[in-house]
C-alpha cells in the first residue's frame, strides 16, 4: 500500500464557509476523501488540514500553531514512510497582516519542500515524491473578509506562476487548482462540494501520472 500525506489549510480540512466556522464536509466529500476513493485500496490517504494554516508564519492573531513549517517535520516523521506529500497552502498567507508578495508566499512553499527533502521520510530512506498544488484565486468579492484579505484578489492570481517556478526549481510536481475549481462565492476563499469533487478527481489523475515504479519491500 502506498501512502500520501495531504498537507494543507481549511480547504484540505474541508471547512465549508467562513460564516459557518464549525461546519466541516464529511470524509467522503472533502477532496482528500475523493482522492482516496479515486486512487483505490492500494493507497492510504492521510489528511492533515488545519484552518488558518500558513506556509511558514506564526499568526499573531490566531496563534503560533498556524505555522505550517513548525508542524510539518513532526507530522511527516510520525506518518513515514511516505510515497507522496501533497502541499496546498498559501491562501492564508494572503491576509494583509502578513504583508507578503506572491513571490514570498511561493518562497514559503520552497522552504517546506527543502524541509521535506532533508528528511529520509520515504521508503528505504528515500525522499518522497512531492506535488505542489497552487490554491485557486480568491473571489473578487470577499464578503465580510475583505478587510482581512485586503489586496488578496490580485495577489492570489499571481500565485500559480510563482508556485510553478518554485516547483520547477526544486524538481517536484506541480498542479494549478484553478484549472478545475474556483473559490466559492459564499465567502470568497473556500471550496464548495462540487469543487472538492473536481479537485480530488484532478489530483488523482496527477498522482497516477507520476509514473510509479513497482514497490520495493523494506530492506530490498
Amino acid at each position: 500500500m502506498r501512502t500520501v500525506l495531504c498537507y494543507g489549510d481549511s480547504n484540505t480540512y474541508g471547512q465549508t464557509t467562513a460564516s459557518l466556522p464549525d461546519d466541516r464536509y464529511p470524509h467522503d466529500v472533502r477532496w482528500p476523501g475523493v482522492l482516496r476513493r479515486e486512487l483505490g485500496e492500494e493507497w492510504m490517504v492521510i489528511e492533515e488540514g488545519l484552518s488558518g494554516r500558513t506556509t511558514v508564519s506564526d499568526d499573531p492573531i490566531e496563534g503560533a500553531e498556524k505555522n505550517g513549517r513548525t508542524y510539518l517535520r513532526p507530522c511527516i516523521m510520525s506518518h513515514k514512510p511516505l510515497d507522496l506529500v501533497i502541499l496546498m497552502l498559501g491562501t492564508n498567507d494572503l491576509k494583509i497582516r502578513f504583508n507578503k508578495t506572491p513571490c514570498e508566499i511561493a518562497m514559503g512553499i520552497g522552504a517546506l519542500i527543502s524541509d521535506i527533502k532533508s528528511m529520509p521520510a520515504g521508503l528505504n530512506g528515500r525522499v518522497p515524491e512531492m506535488l505542489v498544488v497552487a490554491p485557486p484565486p480568491t473571489a473578487m468579492d470577499l464578503k465580510d473578509w475583505s478587510g482581512v484579505f485586503q489586496g488578496a484578489q490580485e495577489k492570489s492570481r499571481a500565485l500559480a506562476a510563482e508556485y510553478e517556478r518554485i516547483a520547477d526549481m526544486h524538481e517536484v510536481h506541480f498542479f494549478d487548482a484553478a484549472l478545475v475549481v474556483r473559490s466559492s462565492d459564499d465567502d470568497g476563499f473556500h471550496l464548495d462540494v462540487a469543487a472538492h469533487l473536481a479537485l480530488g478527481q484532478a489530483i488523482a489523475e496527477e498522482v497516477a501520472a507520476i509514473g510509479w515504479l513497482p514497490q520495493e519491500q523494506p530492506g530490498a
